[in-house]
């Protein structure tokens, strides 16, 4: 009898643990990077009040948060870029995003002009999207915990592209058996890490790491260095990165990251 009274006891205490597994909320995030490619002043400043007071307002409203945008520290005197960072709780939500969009009036109306642009006057020259799956080492994204003005920030994106698909997933795994943990020790405030999973340079990985200024930044990689150099050595993580670029970014003032 006492047997099973604890079995019934010990169903009802793992209940709520067991709802959550179903309800899926311990799930990885799925990532979208839009890449705005500009060529004018006033295609930049049409972008920008897009984003402003129509994009970012109508994801707030859809239950989407934290996105983040940002440009280039560099200035280029051919192109202008603008990089924007949509987190999603679940691919559902990214597929149907567009149609929340079109069915929000509000959207329709604050992003009128950018959204009715004509052929011969468009609001960018390309557009770019980049999909990406969360690592399991860090499923969710995470607000970065800096003191400085947003302009004197420095957000560094950085891509490792791999030979081969195989390659690409050892380095992931280095990232989660290894790195991730220096990171994190070393306090990097990463809102990021992930596998590309559709884009343009394939197989890849990126991730997001920011810092208060240049000089703050500096000195995280020196101390990476250090820690990083006790597995970088090891056999079974050789050979595993074919490119590495590294754009270094800043937050616009509207961005909530």
């Amino acid at each position: 009898m006492m047997h099973k009274i604890i079995k019934v006891v010990l169903f009802i205490v793992l209940i709520p643990f067991l709802s959550c597994f179903a309800s899926g909320k311990i799930v990885n995030y799925y990532y979208q990077i839009k890449i705005y490619h500009l060529k004018t002043k006033a295609q930049l400043q049409t972008v920008d009040r897009f984003l402003k007071d129509a994009y970012l307002p109508a994801l707030h409203r859809a239950g989407i948060n934290n996105i983040g945008v940002f440009k280039p520290i560099a200035k280029d005197t051919l192109e202008q870029l603008i990089y924007v960072f949509i987190p999603f709780k679940k691919m559902d939500v990214f597929l149907k995003l567009d149609n929340v969009l079109e069915h929000d009036q509000q959207y329709q109306a604050d992003g009128e002009g950018y959204l009715n642009a004509a052929y011969d006057n468009p609001p960018y020259t390309r557009l770019e999207s980049i999909l990406l799956s969360a690592f399991k080492g860090m499923p969710e994204p995470r607000m970065p915990v800096l003191s400085s003005p947003k302009a004197e920030r420095v957000y560094e994106l950085r891509s490792y592209e791999s030979a081969t698909e195989k390659i690409s997933l050892n380095k992931i795994g280095m990232f989660n058996d290894a790195e991730l943990s220096i990171f994190n020790k070393l306090n990097f405030n990463a809102v990021f890490y992930g596998q590309v999973i559709l884009g343009s340079h394939m197989p890849n990985l990126m991730y997001l790491t920011t810092f208060n200024n240049k000089d703050d930044r500096d000195k995280h990689w020196t101390s990476f260095g250090s820690e990083y150099k006790k597995i970088s050595g090891l056999p079974q993580y050789q050979h595993n990165v074919s490119q590495n670029t590294t754009l270094f970014l800043y937050p616009v003032d509207y961005s909530d990251l």
